[in-house]
């Protein structure tokens, strides 16, 4: 029986992840049509991945792409030059950091603060001065970096041409793709750049 590599299992977990992540980018995409709708998508989407079953596997792969790709970044980093391998090391890292800190975050506001985590408990500190300093770069580069980890993995694994584009030129669309998808999100998470009024019990957490 052959062998299942480090790089397989953090593949792996790593798909498992995306299509979780997806979910998540989608529904706040849906900010930019105001907070209720927001919400509501959430609610609809919660009925998928809230239950003791997918919290539980979504939580293993976090934990697998933490400790599987440490394994990678210490492989990787002993070759180190400016490529596809870099940019996929980087974000990686990024976003192994981030997702650490925003899911222990929204277990401590679930069972902590008893708070419902949605649309609110995100964006309280992107619309908060001076807190919205850290948090905007923060989940930017968490954006980004998440793009920027699927372009690299596309540019390391794609072979083919797709409409003339060479697998690096469609590796800087998705880059592009996830800059613009960026600035979309903040103009949804900051009620259209005017700022989000955020309720009492979200504001005395990040006090």
């Amino acid at each position: 029986m052959k062998k299942i590599t480090n790089s397989q299992i953090h593949y792996g977990s790593g798909i498992i992840l995306s299509l979780f992540i997806g979910l998540h980018l989608f529904n706040h995409f849906c900010s930019i049509f105001g907070a209720e709708f927001h919400i509501s998508v959430m609610n609809s989407l919660r009925i998928i991945y809230r239950n003791v079953f997918i919290e539980t596997l979504l939580l293993f792969a976090v934990c697998i792409q933490i400790i599987s790709g440490s394994k990678l970044i210490r492989r990787l980093t002993k070759k180190y030059h400016l490529n596809f391998e870099t940019l996929s090391l980087w974000s990686g890292l990024y976003l192994a950091i981030f997702l650490l800190i925003h899911v222990s975050a929204v277990f401590i506001g679930r069972f902590v603060f008893e708070l419902d985590t949605n649309f609110y408990f995100g964006v309280a500190g992107i619309n908060i001065f001076p807190i919205n300093l850290f948090f905007i770069p923060y989940y930017g580069l968490a954006i980004m970096a998440f793009f920027a980890h699927i372009s690299a993995i596309h540019g390391k694994k794609m072979k083919s041409n797709i409409l003339g584009f060479t697998p690096q030129k469609q590796a800087i669309v998705i880059l592009i793709i996830g800059f613009v998808f960026s600035i979309l999100l903040f103009y949804g998470f900051t009620n259209h750049f005017k700022g989000v009024v955020i309720p009492s019990e979200f504001v005395d957490v990040l006090r």
